[in-house]
């Protein structure tokens, strides 16, 4: 059975932050194949929505938004100022995500990224009802732009809030507002779930947006990376979103360091996205 989706691929792949200047990247990124781009927004600032929304236009690509979330973006914080801060940050998310026709703003929006600690069960249930209360209002505001949040999944060593899909939609069920959807990425749950399939079955219509990458973050089809599982599971939920290729470039050496990349994973970033887009194809169409 054919999967019906969409393919997408991150400006990570080669470059960080997005600006002006990595439209450049746009045509390749049609040429090879895509659908779809994802944005990823470090700095607002540096987005100018009239500029990249005819670039899309002009290269027949949809956008998907997707938030990073460093130290000083942290609904867990005991300080509100951190919360000041993401909420800040989350409406100019919109306001880039809705200029771009885009459906949804994601990420693991819940937690500064890199929070990873032994806490008491009391600490977690503090931090976690911070979070939830939080998100209930990013989830209201989402709604005032017409849009849903997709909440990810982090490994162990990037967050100790959510690392698998059973406890991400304990959260959602905590926050119990219509926007509160899921992002999935195979590179976390290859690290976290011991069934990915049935982690894709209990997002269910909840999944909005799904990511890839190899087991080692490198090249679709050249790792361990349970395929055919997420094909299962995919298929099971009838999911017809964008299947998107999201890794890093060791060039960008600050966000490299972030997600631990010390050494190129390919010969190329483009052979990486070509390559990638092939193999994702057969995968879905057999």
């Amino acid at each position: 059975m054919a999967l019906d989706v969409k393919f997408g691929v991150s400006t990570w792949l080669w470059t960080s932050p997005f600006n002006t200047s990595t439209l450049s990247l746009l045509p390749k990124i049609k040429e090879y194949g895509y659908d779809v781009v994802e944005i990823p927004v470090e700095d607002p600032a540096l987005i100018d929505i009239p500029v990249v929304r005819q670039a899309l236009h002009d290269n027949g690509l949809e956008a998907v938004i997707c938030g990073a979330f460093g130290t000083s973006r942290d609904f867990t914080n005991e300080d509100a100022s951190f919360h000041k801060t993401s909420f800040e940050y989350l409406d100019q998310c919109f306001e880039i995500a809705a200029g771009l026709d885009a459906k949804f703003v994601a990420g693991p929006m819940y937690s500064a990224v890199g929070k990873a600690r032994l806490v008491s069960p009391e600490q977690k249930k503090v931090e976690w009802n911070r979070a939830v209360t939080n998100l209930r209002i990013v989830c209201q505001t989402a709604r005032k732009f017409g849009l849903d949040i997709a909440l990810e999944t982090l490994n162990r060593f990037e967050t100790d809030l959510i690392n698998t899909c059973e406890e991400l939609m304990r959260l959602i069920e905590d926050i119990n507002e219509p926007e509160a959807k899921v992002i999935l990425d195979g590179f976390h749950m290859n690290i976290e779930e011991p069934n990915p399939e049935a982690a894709i079955k209990l997002a269910g219509d909840k999944l909005i947006h799904f990511q890839v990458s190899e087991n080692y973050r490198g090249t679709p089809g050249t790792g361990t990376a349970p395929w055919a599982a997420y094909k299962r599971g995919l298929e099971a939920i009838n999911y017809q979103g964008v299947v998107s290729i999201e890794s890093f470039t060791p060039d960008v050496k600050e966000l490299a360091g972030a997600v631990c990349i010390w050494k190129p994973l390919v010969p190329s970033q483009d052979g990486f996205a070509k390559e990638g887009l092939e193999f994702l194809r057969k995968w879905a169409s057999e």
